[in-house]
């Protein structure tokens, strides 16, 4: 009688239980998506068929299957399957697991396999406590993270696993489990309704089936009941926030700074309202615009740095949520504006002559003559007033011997001013 019991409780919570929970693949040919390494011939595949897995890392954002994928593993392989989360478990739990691989391993001859969700939430501690038995073999590692694993995990640790890059889902791919999520639950939806879930889950799974039980939920409590229409789809997508995380800031910005370079300003706008829809600081998106003014606007239109800067000074003046208009007035203005990187490519040739030829005197005619005693020196002798030249211009010499012949400044066709000469 208890074990019927038990078997009722369990059906029950799996009818309860979240849509993307009860659509989780039990074997590998059921996964939607990551074709580069589920496919017949994936690296990652092959790994887990042959039951030749060393450790590893999952590396990509919400719902693009890292733990479906752990899980999975868990079912083809022989070896004991232990799981941590890195938001829960501490450096007690991680020896104690050790410690049981270990007893393990001598007794049976049985290899572990630690699936540590969330290894990026681990700190140096923790992730050192795990070296030895990965180094060692005791443990095979499978971590999974949303974030980089180049900032977030460990050089000696990183270096002992395999990273796998999981992609965002398409929008076939979440399509096919939208279509799997109402089949599940025994209703219709409109092609539409599929559509505008699909386009607007961001590559999400778990997001696109969220969304979906939402709009079902709506559908099947309207009045009358019915299927899930355009609106439904729509009414649960408003419920999902943007959010983006540390790697996804740096590809984002990226993006941004590219897109204004490009003299796109559509794309410009578009990746500055993602950055500020995911909460970035407007602060660091006006920095980045003040560099861009100068390194790839420059002469071509000296004014897009008082433009740039007039609108990171607005950001401490009015703040958010005003300030945004500033921002996406040098956006639209920067990006619409002639480019020239002259200036910042002269001053890369300036760097590198400083730091490999030799330094020089400064030409005696432009030394400081200023002061008591400078003229029985000679500094400042031979020098040519420019302003006493009608055209405000006198050829001189302006620079040590060993790079006076160098050219730093090329002008182009779109800068505003040029130097022909010096």
């Amino acid at each position: 009688m208890p074990d019927l019991f038990t078997a009722a409780a369990e059906e029950r919570l799996q009818n309860r239980s979240p849509l993307a929970a009860r659509l989780r693949p039990r074997r590998l040919d059921e996964v939607v998506g990551q074709e580069q390494l589920l496919g017949p011939e994936g690296a990652l595949r092959r790994l887990i068929t042959a039951d030749r897995l060393t450790s590893l890392l999952l590396w990509g954002p919400p719902g693009t299957g890292k733990t479906t994928i752990a899980e999975l593993v868990a079912n083809e392989t022989t070896a004991s399957f232990v799981q941590l989360s890195a938001v829960s478990a501490t450096v007690k739990d991680v020896r104690a697991t050790i410690q049981s691989a270990q007893d393990r391993l001598g007794a049976q001859g049985r290899r572990t396999i630690l699936f540590l969700d969330e290894v990026h939430r681990f700190n140096k501690a923790q992730q050192d406590a795990l070296l030895p038995a990965v180094e060692s073999g005791v443990l095979t590692l499978i971590g999974a993270t949303t974030e980089n694993p180049f900032f977030e995990v460990n050089a000696p640790l990183r270096s002992r696993s395999t990273l796998f890059r999981l992609e965002p889902l398409g929008v076939d791919d979440l399509t096919e489990l939208c279509h799997r999520g109402v089949a599940v639950e025994g209703v219709e939806a409109s092609a539409e309704a599929i559509a505008h879930l699909s386009n607007n889950a961001a590559g999400d799974g778990r997001q696109v089936l969220m969304t979906l039980e939402v709009a079902i939920a709506l559908a099947v409590t309207s009045d009358p009941p019915g299927p899930v229409t355009l609106e439904h789809a729509e009414a649960a997508t408003d419920l999902k926030a943007l959010r983006y995380g540390r790697d996804e800031h740096y590809d984002v910005v990226s993006a941004f700074i590219k897109s204004v370079r490009g003299s796109n300003p559509d794309a410009g706008v578009y990746w500055l309202a993602r950055m500020i829809s995911a909460g970035e600081d407007p602060r660091f998106i006006a920095r980045r615009l003040v560099v861009l003014a100068s390194e790839d606007i420059g002469m071509a239109d000296p004014m897009s740095l008082l433009v740039a800067d007039a609108a990171a000074h607005a950001i401490e003046y009015v703040g958010l949520p005003e300030a945004r208009i500033n921002l996406v007035h040098a956006v639209v203005h920067l990006a619409t504006a002639p480019k020239s990187n002259s200036a910042y490519l002269a001053l890369n040739r300036a760097m590198e002559d400083v730091a490999h030829l030799p330094a020089g005197e400064v030409p005696i005619h432009l030394r400081d003559s200023s002061y008591r005693g400078a003229a029985v020196l000679g500094h400042g002798k031979g020098y040519e007033y420019p302003h006493n030249y009608e055209e405000g211009f006198v050829n001189q010499v302006y620079r040590p011997a060993a790079v006076s012949d160098r050219r730093y400044y090329e002008a182009t066709r779109r800068d505003i001013h040029r130097s022909e000469s010096e």
